[in-house]
């Protein structure tokens, strides 16, 4: 590294450092009149016919799809429902039930729950993740490194990973069904409810229904819309005859995960300037430094021969 090299390498960290990583911009805000999904649990009776209609939708994006379109048991089987499930790669949906004490079983469908201001998409440092006004959280493959960070950041734990793949290992979750919304369709799980547990509309709207049921029916419903608020609010939300946390579902607190990483994703830009500055004078100084050594030792060498042939001169006049 020549000195011109350096002080174009200082530059650029400086740039780096003086432009750091904007996360509100990396993160989105949503929108006010995103569309979402309301999960009645009450209504909810495990069929999973939520999970066979989210399979055929999205098969065609799967790795290998063509093995898993017929899962290892049918999905009319409800036995499943002894063990608690999360989704993975294979599957962007699950049904699980909760036996709660002196009830009937409640059920719960998880699957990403589309944050207002996701926290998977603020932790992606390539934009890989980003929220749409329409109301999905969308990712783009060609833009990911596999860095994983949004599976990390998630307070719902989503976004799953193909690690089978080592060629091409990308992250999988619930799109809400986006290319379907897009062309004035219902997320197939909705379209496939037949107990009319899930209702698609505007998120807005969404919360009316749900306060006004809540309000009419005290007696069945405990006095929480999940997601009105949670993680600065998310367009899947959800009804309970029961405490949320007795099905599995995290206390995130209010303030959304974005903000809250914020002072961290914002200094990543002066790091990393400030390291290219430190790392660049290293490289540039010890590089110095050996050819400053190197020719000293040259020089050495020249004038040890340089003395031994005047010694030698010496001794033969002496002769």
């Amino acid at each position: 590294m020549n000195r011109r090299n350096f002080l174009s390498l200082a530059s650029a960290g400086i740039v780096a450092a003086a432009s750091p990583v904007n996360c509100r911009t990396a993160a989105a805000e949503g929108h006010p009149e995103a569309a979402g999904v309301l999960h009645d649990s009450t209504l909810c009776i495990g069929c999973r016919s939520c999970e066979a209609a989210c399979q055929s939708v999205n098969a065609a994006v799967l790795p290998k799809p063509e093995n898993y379109r017929i899962p290892e048991k049918p999905f009319y089987d409800r036995s499943v429902l002894a063990a608690k499930r999360r989704t993975d790669f294979q599957r962007f949906t699950v049904v699980n039930r909760y036996d709660v004490e002196n009830r009937r079983p409640v059920h719960r469908k998880f699957q990403c729950n589309h944050c207002m201001e996701p926290a998977c998409a603020s932790a992606c440092f390539v934009k890989a993740l980003y929220k749409t006004p329409e109301g999905p959280v969308l990712y783009r493959p060609e833009l990911c490194v596999g860095c994983r960070y949004c599976m990390v950041a998630c307070p719902f734990y989503v976004p799953t990973y193909d690690y089978g793949n080592a060629w091409n290992p990308l992250i999988y979750k619930c799109t809400m069904c986006a290319p379907r919304l897009a062309s004035g369709e219902l997320p197939g799980c909705v379209s496939q409810c037949p107990e009319k547990a899930l209702i698609f509309g505007k998120r807005s709207e969404l919360l009316k229904i749900a306060r006004d049921r809540v309000r009419e029916f005290p007696e069945k419903y405990v006095k929480h819309i999940y997601g009105e608020h949670e993680a600065g609010g998310t367009c899947w939300l959800y009804l309970s005859p029961v405490p949320h946390k007795l099905l599995d579902q995290p206390e995130v607190g209010n303030e959304p995960v974005s903000r809250l990483t914020s002072g961290i994703l914002e200094s990543a830009g002066t790091t990393a300037g400030i390291l290219s500055v430190l790392l660049g004078a290293v490289c540039f100084f010890g590089r110095r430094r050996r050819n400053g050594a190197a020719e000293i030792d040259g020089a050495g060498a020249s004038g040890g021969e340089a003395h031994k042939g005047v010694f030698q001169s010496g001794k033969e006049g002496g002769q």
